[in-house]
């Protein structure tokens, strides 16, 4: 019998390796979509900046006094990974719309829908989700992945990626994952690359970027492996593959009371008139006559069958006009907030801060929405901080969802976020957090704050709120 050697064993590894690369390789169908020569397949839509050739690269140039231009395929695209590779003059706000329109009926024509940012700027929110011209903005701002900043390269040549498969939408900054989305918004449009207006800043006349490389594939389509990006997934009470394969998991799956109950009871105070209801994929708790606690008529907090201790906590909730209620963690069953009926713990305040009035007591701005309740308040921003959001980022009109996000580390460092921002941050167990609760209401509560683990709790301030998309992530 013929042995086989060693040699020829890892010969053979070898080949197969190359053999699967090299079908790999060809299963990629890639499609140039600019030429090098002229602007064939694309047109311009919005501003007037100008769009040449020069040297086999597509260049966009800044003009006085124009609204944001774009030069947009004639041709729609859905599902698609785009390569591109570019260089733009510092301080260039930028960005490649996919997925995106432009129609009569909308804003007079004017381009809308997804961007994967540019933006050579010290913000460095490269790689991000904007929603050029529509009410959402910020899809995915870089905050959410601040490990992926300093991936662009300035004055030097970048490679993005974008990959829109399905409701999956990932981007890419010089081969490091950026943002990640889960959205169904938008299915199909054009792709388009973006000259930021400049309003009457001479400064800023005739800058430039430059493209070349930009190709396209449209079938046999292969991502790349799921990584630890964020995900910010905009489709209800589901979970996307990388967010299973990062440990998240349904804390209320959307339809049912599994998994919750009442605090102190055995059963989900599930009807109507006061009670929780589950219906149409939120979690309601229904107005009596705004008792902390539910009152004597009403339902009553509900609370997770399961204790936490280190844990990453979505939730999406919406309020209705001059409503309260909360999400607090690390409760303990058979302690109260003084009598109200209501379980004690720390609370990620859920508030109308307009029409609310606890929002005006307490210490500066320890009651209002995303704050640590009575203890810490959230750090505030203002519309003139964020100028290319023109609004408060934090702002969301009643009646509109909002994005609640809790961190408790392992080593006891805990944050608030809210709408994608961070709201506040503290370490359980400082000097720091052991001051505010001796100015706070819980002064006279013994070992506040002290607890190892808990219920999470959802609250019935007497008030109509809901709740959807709940979930959680352990931390070791």
């Amino acid at each position: 019998m013929n042995k086989i050697t060693p040699c020829f064993l890892s010969f053979f590894f070898l080949l197969t390796i190359q053999m699967g690369f090299a079908q790999s390789q060809k299963e990629e169908k890639w499609t140039p979509l600019f030429n090098g020569e002229n602007l064939d397949g694309w047109h311009q839509e919005n501003g007037e900046a100008e769009f040449t050739v020069e040297d086999g690269e597509l260049v966009g140039r800044t003009v006085l006094n124009s609204p944001n231009s774009f030069l947009v395929t004639d041709e729609d695209y859905d599902d698609f990974i785009l390569e591109a590779e570019f260089i733009a003059d510092d301080g260039l706000n930028s960005g490649i719309q996919f997925r995106s329109k432009s129609s009569s009926d909308y804003m007079d024509g004017r381009v809308h829908g997804y961007q994967m940012e540019i933006d050579p700027t010290e913000r460095d929110w490269n790689g991000g989700i904007y929603e050029e011209a529509t009410d959402r903005v910020w899809l995915y701002p870089m905050i959410y992945n601040p490990e992926a900043q300093g991936s662009y390269k300035h004055n030097q040549w970048n490679h993005y990626r974008i990959e829109a498969i399905g409701n999956t939408i990932r981007t890419f900054v010089n081969g490091v994952p950026t943002a990640h989305i889960i959205d169904d918004e938008a299915a199909s449009g054009f792709i388009g690359l973006q000259v930021h207006g400049i309003g009457n800043d001479e400064s800023k006349e005739g800058q430039e970027i430059r493209w070349k490389n930009i190709k396209i594939q449209t079938g046999a389509l292969n991502p790349k492996a799921y990584d630890d990006a964020p995900v910010v997934n905009l489709i209800p009470n589901t979970l996307s593959t990388q967010e299973r394969a990062q440990g998240y998991k349904l804390l209320w799956d959307g339809k049912t009371s599994e998994g919750w109950r009442g605090i102190e009871k055995d059963f989900f105070p599930e009807g109507e008139d006061g009670k929780w209801t589950t219906d149409n994929g939120t979690l309601t708790i229904h107005e009596t006559a705004g008792e902390e606690g539910g009152g004597e008529e009403g339902a009553g907090d509900i609370i997770t069958e399961k204790q936490y201790s280190a844990f990453e906590l979505q939730f999406e909730f919406k309020l209705t006009e001059g409503a309260n209620s909360g999400v607090k963690y690390f409760v303990t069953e058979g302690k109260y907030d003084f009598g109200s009926g209501s379980g004690i713990g720390f609370e990620y305040q859920v508030l109308d801060d307009d029409k609310h009035p606890d929002a005006k007591k307490g210490h500066n701005g320890n009651r209002t929405q995303a704050s640590l309740y009575d203890l810490i308040g959230k750090n505030e921003y203002s519309a003139e901080d964020y100028p290319h959001v023109g609004r408060s980022p934090y702002i969301k009109e009643i009646g509109e969802w909002n994005h609640g996000k809790l961190i408790v580390k392992p080593d006891g460092h805990v944050e608030h976020w809210l709408n994608g921002y961070k709201a506040l941050e503290y370490e359980k167990g400082s000097k720091h957090l052991d001051y505010v609760i001796s100015q706070s209401k819980y002064k006279d509560w013994e070992h506040f704050g002290l607890w190892d683990k808990g219920h999470i709790l959802l609250q019935d301030h007497g008030d109509k709120v809901s709740f959807r998309s709940i979930k959680i992530k352990e931390l070791d």
